[in-house]
Order: C-alpha cells, then structure tokens, then sequence
C-alpha cells in the first residue's frame, strides 16, 4: 500500500478527470441547442437539419475505436498521458467549429471540416469515460471511492445544464439573425481555455496509486484482449447497467426537446426551463445520494431501486408529458431527474471495480462506448421510430420498462464491491 495522498492532490485529480469530461457533454448540448444555426451555416437546402444531425452522429462511430486505442494504452502507459492527449484532441476539436468559415464562405469544404472535427472529437472522447473515471476512482480515499467516482456522471449533467443555460441566455440577449450569423461560435470558443486548463492540472498530476502499485508487479497480456478473454460477463453486466441511464440521458436532452416542441407545441423556452429544472434536481441531489452509498453500500438501494422505480413510473411519468401543460412538464423532468440521481451517483464507482486495475481503463472504455453508440445515441431514432410506427405515443414508456428490465438483472448479478479491499488504498481525509 502507498503512502497516504494529500487531500488537496485528491481533489487536483477530480478536477483533472471532470473537466474533460465536462468538454464532451457541453459540446453535445451546444451542438443540440444550435443545431439550426450550424444546419443553415453549414448545410444548406431542404435536409440540412437532417444532414447536421447526420454529422453529429458521426461521432457515435468514431467513439468506440477511440475507446479501444485510448483504452490499450491507459493500462499500458497510464491514464495520465493518455487522458492528456484526449482532452487535447476533444477541446481543440470542438474550439475549430467555433472557428469554421461557412458554406457560403468555401462552399463543401465547410460541411466537410465540420464532419472532421466531429470525427476527432468522437474519437478523443471515446477514451475520455474510462480513463476519467479510473482516474476518479483510483485517486479516492477509503471510504469515499463512490463520492469521487460520482462526479464523473455529475459533471455530465453540469455541462448540460451550462450549455443549456448559456444557449437560452444568448437566445435571449441576441437577436435571431445575430445568433444564427455568430453568436453560436461563443461557446464552442470557450473549449479551448478550457482544454488548457484541465491538460495543465493533468500533467501536473502523478498516475494513479493502483496504476503505480499495478506497474510495479508488471505482467499480463494485452489489456483489453484479457478484459474480452477473462472479464467479458463484467463487460456485459456493465453495458446492461449503463443502458437505462444513457436512455433516460439521450430522452432528456435530445428526444423531449424534440417531441415537446415538435408534436406537443410547447414553447421553447418552456420546454429549456422544465429542462434545467430537472437537472438542476439531479444536481443537487445526486452527490448526497454518492455520501450515503459509501456508507450503506453500491448495489441494491442505488443500481437496482434505480431502473426499478423506473420501471414503475414511466406510464405515470409519460401521461404527465403527454398533457402538454408546462406544470405537468417540469414535473416530469424533476421525477425522472430524483430518480436517476440515486444510480448515476454509484454506478461510476461501480462499473470502474468491476475490472481489475491493469484492465480497468480498456474494459471501462470498451462496455461505456458500446452502451452509448449503441443505445444511447440511438434513443432519439428508436423513440421516434416507436411512435411512428406504433402510432401510441405511450410507446417510449414502454421501451424504457424494457431498457430498465435490464438494468435491474444487470445490476442484480453485479457483486457489490463496496466492503471490498482494494491496492494502494490512501487514508481517507476531510475532503
């Protein structure tokens, strides 16, 4: 066991993997809030929507290869490098979209960059999850493993809320004209000081104790040929684990926007307000629930109660959508934001000791990635595709009954690691 790593160092890390992290998902949400003015910049004609949204996706592609790459060499080389060269590759991607001449400017050339710069960004972020949230979890003192590994999902969801609010404050400050021709480009701007802020902590940083401890025993084959050959149910119990909650994600912020505005007729600024309501709930209660795990336990009141009471609210909560009143809305939001609180506060913590330390970022990366490009970045399609061809619009409801179904085996067969030793374990301190 190493010797105890100061609080202020353990802190230092935290902020070193979320802020990564944190780049990834306010570059989605900035790309969804303005994916008209990207679309009328960059894809002009009768599909451009289509086509942007096509351009979007193709980071979903891109994503699992990077997390295989990404993956080898964190357990080879060791996160800090490797999550380095990420955060290098996502913040200078997205910061060149803000900088892109348009269509108008270069004609194809311009749809053609922009679909490069989604490919890098997918490809950097695919090694972003696994390599954060090791890093995480293998800097956090005994005891509080589930508290620092939870800020990997809550900086997910702070991103969101930031990139929503900074896209309806520059809705409201500028002029539509404005906005579409320049205003879009701020954000994306903003990655960049960003980037060099989380590569300076990163490089700062030592690797992680486990890592260090795991590299002094040396041995074993290609990490993520034994986390296929010796760890695959671990890999499937995780893809299963993670599938409710990248579909309740991908719903939230892609397909109710859509739907509420599209189908329902909700004003926009109703539907972006019963959003940042509900994440904010998420937000602020999503850390308490990761103290009282550390205390109580991971698995049956967090990762199985979760997908549970989904499995029993998701009619009722669907019904309170489909009224269409902005009350019953916001309402919807905040119920399925207090319900995911509970599993996104543990379920990092959990995935990441469902892997030994030398497999651990190439098993994170490699069952995440598959979750997300599959089911997540899929759910809007599938959403739509179920009331289209079901003709209920009750339909989601019940696809989220059955996503959830799986959590819950998944999240039954996986041992709670909780009470468990683990190599080069610090003290714990006052955080």
């Amino acid at each position: 066991m190493t010797a105890s790593v100061p609080g202020q160092v353990r802190r230092k890390a935290v902020v070193a993997a979320a802020i990564g992290n944190f780049i990834e998902w306010f570059e989605f949400g900035l790309y969804g809030f303005f994916a008209a003015a990207i679309a009328a910049n960059f894809f002009p004609g009768s599909q451009s929507l289509i086509a942007t949204f096509a351009a979007f996706g193709v980071s979903f592609v891109l994503r699992p290869l990077g997390a295989l790459i990404f993956g080898h060499y964190g357990d080879r080389m060791g996160r800090r490098t490797t999550l380095s060269i990420s955060i290098i590759g996502m913040s200078v991607a997205t910061f060149v979209i803000g900088l892109l001449p348009t269509y108008d400017a270069i004609g194809v050339a311009a749809p053609a960059l922009l679909v490069i710069a989604r490919v890098v960004q997918g490809f950097s972020a695919g090694g972003e999850f696994g390599g954060a949230t090791a890093f995480m979890v293998e800097y956090a003192p005994r005891g509080k493993r589930t508290f620092y590994g939870s800020w990997q999902m809550f900086t997910q969801f702070l991103a969101t809320f930031v990139a929503t609010a900074i896209g309806a404050g520059l809705s409201l400050s500028m002029t539509a004209a404005a906005l579409d021709e320049w205003g879009w480009r701020i954000p994306f701007l903003i990655t960049l000081p960003l980037g060099a802020i989380g590569l300076y902590l990163r490089l700062r940083l030592d690797e992680t104790p486990e890592f260090q401890a795991e590299s002094a025993e040396g041995g074993g084959g290609a990490p993520l040929v034994v986390a296929l050959r010796e760890h695959w149910p671990s890999v499937l119990k995780v893809i299963g684990l993670i599938v409710s909650g990248t579909t309740c994600t991908y719903m939230v912020q892609a397909f109710w926007p859509a739907f509420l505005v599209e189908e329902l007729g909700i004003p926009q600024s109703d539907m972006f307000t019963a959003m940042l309501v509900g994440i904010g709930a998420l937000l602020v209660t999503c850390p308490a629930w990761a103290v009282l795990s550390d205390r109580i336990g991971r698995r049956k009141p967090f990762l199985v109660a979760t997908p549970l009471a989904l499995m029993v609210v998701a009619v009722p909560m669907y019904r309170l959508i489909l009224s269409g009143s902005f009350p019953s809305i916001v309402l919807a939001y905040v119920l399925l934001g207090l319900l995911m609180a509970p599993s996104l506060a543990a379920i990092s913590t959990a995935i990441a000791e469902a892997f030994p330390t030398r497999v651990r970022y190439s098993g994170l990366s490699l069952a995440y990635s598959a979750a997300v490009s599959i089911f997540g970045g899929s759910t809007p399609l599938i959403l739509s595709s179920l009331v289209e061809f079901t003709g209920s619009r009750m339909s989601p409801a019940y696809y989220l009954i059955v996503v959830a179904a799986v959590s819950v085996v998944a999240a039954i067969t996986l041992a709670d690691t909780s009470r468990k030793p683990v190599p080069a374990e610090p003290e714990a301190a006052p955080v």
